[in-house]
């Protein structure tokens, strides 16, 4: 959260395009694990993906009934993401593939059986405050509009120059912990060979930044605070410029910095794994109790061991923003879910194939997502 001078902060957080490296692997990761799920809603999966230079590899662990063609599903994806030109040096039709998933661990089997036991050992913290709508960090849900329009303006060939890969970067001024402007705005975006800088800047800044902040209420930065493709061109997009991995955005996936991160990353992972299911629980809480008026922000941390059914650790810190007394934000989370690993799963009914609409724009903040659901 931003340190405050004079009671003014600055606050900057950052989204990547669903075709960025690493959100093509967990886009990947994600599509395994829906696939595994649709046959199979007690399949358990910790798939990690790998990308680079026209190859893409698979490893982890899967136990399912489900028949899953791997290679199949990895291909689709990249197709989807818009990786269809083999001159990119990654490619839906020629990038090599290579699969190395085994059966999950034995030991690890054993403690998770019926949902009895969480997955792992770990925390997990879970966030909310009234800065938006979707009530997320300013900084973080406007990079996502961001990342996510820029996606769109390639998607409908709005921008037909747009190849896949991008980011988007917002800073945010607060005063008396209240967001009041944008301060600073920051994009890259792959571009083919014919258009100019000039050219991509203009558009960024007419198609991307200014509709995004007209949905939030806010005005441009001046000119000298907007900075599109740093380095001035940007041609080859993906994994050919830069390697991706299953997990490397969890900051991206969360809170854009603006609250702790847990210990763990959530794409690849059915629901015992307590990264996941414990992370969405604790959002639950957290945007629940301020969507209730109990708070202005909240943070709600977890703490889980392999084995185990129930949390360890269950905090609540609302930051001296509550309205009620500690006893009443605790029986509210009480009534409101058990946070045991059953109890999340049954509560969130997360055994089903919703994940690959997590891969890209964060997991949170989304409206038609279980964890995000209010209670009446």
């Amino acid at each position: 959260m931003p340190n405050t001078v004079n009671n003014v902060s600055l606050f900057t957080s950052e989204s990547v395009c669903a075709g960025h490296p690493d959100k093509i692997c967990d886009a990947i990761s994600d599509a395994i694990l829906d696939a595994a799920l649709t046959a199979d809603p007690h399949s358990r999966t910790g798939i990690e993906t790998v990308g680079g230079a026209n190859q893409v590899c698979l490893f982890g662990e899967v136990k399912t009934r489900a028949k899953l063609d791997y290679e199949q599903i990895a291909r689709d994806r990249i197709k989807q993401l818009g990786y269809t030109v083999p001159g990119w040096g990654f490619s839906a039709q020629e990038s090599i593939f290579s699969n190395d998933i085994h059966e999950q661990s034995p030991e690890i089997a054993r403690g998770v059986a019926d949902d009895s036991g969480a997955g792992d050992q770990g925390m997990m913290f879970g966030y909310a405050c009234s800065d938006t709508p979707e009530l997320m960090p300013l900084p973080i849900a406007m990079a996502h509009a961001l990342a996510r329009r820029i996606d769109e303006a390639r998607e409908k060939k709005e921008l037909k120059w747009l190849r896949p890969d991008g980011k988007a970067q917002v800073t945010v001024r607060y005063e008396a912990g209240k967001p009041v402007a944008v301060e600073k705005l920051v994009a890259a975006v792959a571009h083919d060979e014919k258009t100019t800088a000039e050219q991509v800047r203009a558009d960024v800044v007419k198609h991307i930044f200014t509709p995004v902040l007209q949905k939030y209420g806010f005005e441009l930065p001046k000119d000298k605070d907007i900075v599109v493709n740093g380095t001035g061109l940007w041609h080859i997009p993906g994994p050919e410029s830069d390697a991706g991995l299953t997990g490397r955005k969890i900051v991206v996936d969360t809170y854009g910095g603006y609250a702790r991160v847990g210990g763990g990353a959530f794409s690849g992972k059915d629901p015992s794994k307590v990264d996941r299911s414990g992370a969405y629980a604790a959002r639950y809480i957290a945007k629940n109790i301020v969507a209730a008026g109990l708070a202005e922000k909240c943070e709600v941390g977890l703490a889980y061991v392999i084995g185990h059914a129930r949390p360890l650790m269950q905090t609540i810190d609302t930051f001296g923003t509550a309205t009620v007394t500690e006893k009443a934000l605790y029986d509210f989370k009480d009534k409101l879910i058990d946070t045991s690993v059953h109890g999340i799963i049954e509560t969130l009914d997360l055994r089903r194939p919703i994940y690959s609409q997590t891969s890209a724009y964060g997991h949170f903040g989304k409206p038609h997502l279980p964890w995000e659901q209010l209670v009446a």
